[in-house]
């Protein structure tokens, strides 16, 4: 029998991004017990890296937006997958969300007239993202980890957890360990919220932090929650191509917001050549309507003409820019080159953009205040997650919630940037509401079997045991380079086949990798248990993206290139049948006439 620490709270928060900070204000602010465990530390969280901005319809810079325009702008981006309740609660709470930031203390950038300043960004009709330069997500952590320690909340740093436990039907607890001492901790809790983000460590090339497992989605799974439309993954349009060792690296799409501009090798804005019918009406026709369009933004006055291509949806650009590279119109490393040197001033350009420019300058020696920058898809965000409830956030478990890039709903088949900020914020406080009133309401025990324990640690324990057997360093890579050839942007029936068959193999030889060393901040064992993750969120993607036989945001099947109306009326389940995935088609929720007419034109 092993050691470990047993902790027993109402309310645990997995994850210490936007979305668990939170929820974990708001359930330690309804007099919960609350306690988060992070894999890191308090204010390393992916969502510093979300730079852009925060989608809200204040309408501080263009005063025809609205809750309604920004719910329809949601519901066309992702291609009307979205769950409607989710987005019609998103677009009408975001601005009081921001609102209610603002009031604890974050510092956005201001209209002259001292208002918030909104920016540009892809996919929304108006300057909709409250924004800090290029900082904002970094400004949103800083303003919620304030608010949190100042409140009664047990903080755990540097602690994973590794396995969820239920009884009768609930969740009662989670097993996590420490990475700093190696020590197991056995969390006994009423209700827990996952809030651990996205998965884009199943790729090679990809925006996210080492952190991005899966962890939350997988957890969640196992102990019987249901996942949604986990084909639907985005790939970010502009991550950096080199140098390689800094690869996937995410370069915001603020840039193309403030006037950046995207070009083959031709000098040819060749986005002109790849917009949507679904979009003519929103886009520019002509790059002397998209030029004016720039002039009137850098001058801080309200557009009259329609905005540049290269604010269409992120999956459009992604695509494209995929089309050029593969047609022999690439940069010299296999991008397309992202312009905005020649649109703004240097002194805007370092002013708007800080991040950018020091990013640039200290990794690729680029200035982008002079030359432009080569740039490329990256695995950047997933639409799908856990299904959960959109009034409380809470999944198919009792007592088990998810919110942020864990959760799924409200982005459907494509994300709007900016939109994922607002959604921590919006949602991540209905997860702790949530959480907290089902703890209130039900008063569950927190009963946690002993053996199921045990056997928990066992298992984490077993990579020790073996000796000489596989690296877990190479079989991580082998995965992430098959998920980038076979399950990327463009999918096939063929390749997906593969995909599967080579995660079964994948799967037996993860659970064979050995380790060697202590336990106390041991990289090897860290990723020999995320191993588990990153295959079983690797198989729903592939699964979910085998069924859908169609090409709809952030899925793109070669085979299948165009959309399927009766696919349309679906989403994906992935549910746990007898141990293994299953996938199943269920009908979507009829749209209210009351929005029905609000996206009549998506």
């Amino acid at each position: 029998m092993t050691n470990y620490a047993t902790h027993d709270t109402d309310v645990l928060v997995i994850g210490a991004g936007g979305a668990g900070l939170r929820a974990a204000i708001e359930s330690a602010a309804q007099g919960m017990k609350t306690a988060v465990v992070m894999k890191t530390l308090l204010g390393k969280a992916h969502t510093v890296m979300a730079e852009g901005g925060a989608a809200a319809a204040l309408a501080t810079v263009d005063p025809r937006d609205s809750w309604k325009t920004h719910f329809r702008d949601t519901m066309k981006g992702g291609k009307m997958m979205n769950d409607v309740r989710m987005a019609e609660i998103h677009a009408k709470e975001a601005p009081d969300r921001i609102l209610e930031l603002e009031e604890w203390g974050a510092v956005f950038d201001r209209t002259p007239d001292g208002r918030i300043l909104q920016r540009n960004f892809g996919g929304h009709t108006y300057p909709r993202l409250a924004h800090v330069g290029d900082r904002t997500g970094l400004e949103m952590i800083r303003t919620l980890q304030d608010k949190l320690v100042h409140m009664p909340a047990e903080i755990f740093m540097e602690t994973t957890v590794t396995h969820l436990f239920k009884t009768g039907g609930r969740v009662t607890g989670a097993l996590a360990y420490s990475r700093d001492k190696g020590e197991f901790h056995l969390f006994r809790a009423k209700a827990i919220v996952i809030c651990t983000g996205g998965l884009g460590k199943a790729y090679t090339i990809t925006s996210n932090s080492w952190e991005y497992t899966g962890d939350g989605h997988s957890l969640a799974w196992e102990i019987g929650a249901d996942l949604m439309d986990m084909e639907f993954l985005q790939f970010h349009p502009t991550g950096m191509v080199w140098p390689l060792s800094v690869r996937g690296t995410l370069v915001t799409e603020g840039v193309r917001g403030d006037g950046g501009v995207l070009k083959n090798n031709k000098g040819e804005r060749f986005l002109f050549n790849y917009i949507p019918e679904a979009f003519k009406n929103d886009v520019a026709a002509s790059e002397e309507e998209a030029v004016q369009w720039v002039r009137e933004v850098v001058a801080g006055k309200q557009a009259t003409v329609r905005r540049p291509p290269e604010l269409l949806t992120r999956d459009v650009v992604a695509r494209a820019i995929l089309n050029e590279v593969r047609e022999g119109r690439g940069s010299p490393h296999g991008g397309v080159f992202l312009d905005i040197a020649t649109q703004r001033k240097a002194e805007d350009i370092k002013r708007k953009l800080p991040s950018m420019y020091h990013q640039f300058v200290k990794l690729a020696n680029v200035d982008i205040t002079k030359e432009a920058m080569e740039v490329g898809p990256t695995a950047h965000y997933i639409m799908g997650g856990v299904k959960v409830h959109p009034e409380t956030a809470m999944s198919t478990i009792p007592g088990l919630f998810a919110a942020g890039e864990a959760s799924a709903g409200l982005n459907g088949a494509n994300r709007l940037g900016g939109n994922s900020l607002s959604d921590l914020l919006v949602f991540g406080r209905r997860a702790g509401l949530g959480a907290a009133q089902y703890v209130r309401k039900n008063n569950p025990a927190a009963d946690v079997n002993r053996a199921d324990v045990e056997a928990a640690i066992a298992h984490n324990l077993s990579f020790f045991e073996r000796k000489d057997a596989e690296c877990p360093y190479a079989l991580q890579r082998e995965i992430q380079d098959m998920m980038g050839d076979l399950v990327g942007i463009m999918r096939t029936e063929d390749e997906l086949t593969r995909a599967l068959n080579a995660l079964d193999k994948f799967e037996a030889r993860a659970k064979k990798v050995s380790v060697s060393g202590g336990r106390v901040y041991n990289p090897g064992w860290h990723v020999a248990m995320d191993l588990r993750h990153i295959v079983q969120i690797s198989r729903s993607i592939a699964l979910a993206a085998r069924e859908r036989k169609e090409s709809r945001g952030g899925h793109a099947r070669s085979d299948f290139p165009n959309y399927d109306p009766k696919l349309a009326k679906v989403n994906l389940l992935i549910k746990k049948a007898e141990g293994r995935m299953q996938v199943v088609q269920q009908p979507r929720t009829e749209m209210p006439p009351e929005l029905k007419t609000l996206v009549e034109e998506a």
